[in-house]
C-alpha cells in the first residue's frame, strides 16, 4: 500500500476501527505520520475526534480497511473539511465495488484501492 500513498501526501488519517490497524502499518512502512479518526469525538480525556499527527494545513489521505458504500470516508471527511482540512483521497486495502467509489467521487474523493473485490473473486 506504500507504493499507492500519493506523492502530495504528508499525513496518514486511519478510520475507526479497520483503518486504524492499517494506517499504522503504513505509518511505519512509509515514514509517514498519522492521526486516527474516531466516529465520534469522546466525551471525556482530550474530547477530540482526531488524536495523532496535527492535520492542520497538511495533504491528509484518509485510510480504511474496505470501502463498500464510502459512507464512513464520507462521515470523516466532512468532519475534517469543516475543520478546514482539505481531503481529496482516501485508500483502501479492498474496494468491494459496491457503489464506494462512485459515492466517493460525488463527494469530491478519489479512492485508491490496493485490491478491487473483482479481483479477488478472479483469485478463487
Amino acid at each position: 500500500m506504500k507504493k499507492r500513498i500519493p506523492a502530495e501526501t504528508e499525513i496518514l488519517a486511519g478510520l475507526e476501527m479497520g483503518g486504524i490497524p492499517v494506517v499504522t502499518a503504513i505509518s511505519l512502512q512509509s515514514g509517514h505520520e498519522c492521526a486516527f479518526i474516531r466516529k465520534e469525538a469522546k466525551t471525556y480525556g482530550t474530547c477530540k475526534y482526531a488524536e495523532g499527527a496535527d492535520l492542520t494545513g497538511k495533504s491528509v489521505l484518509l485510510v480504511e480497511d474496505v470501502v463498500s458504500s464510502g459512507g464512513v470516508i464520507v462521515d470523516a471527511a466532512s468532519k475534517l473539511r469543516s475543520d478546514g482540512i482539505t481531503i481529496k483521497k482516501a485508500l483502501c486495502v479492498i474496494d468491494r465495488e459496491t457503489g464506494g467509489y462512485e459515492n466517493l467521487a460525488k463527494h469530491g474523493i478519489e479512492l485508491l484501492s490496493l485490491f478491487k473485490q473483482t479481483e479477488l473473486d478472479r483469485e478463487n
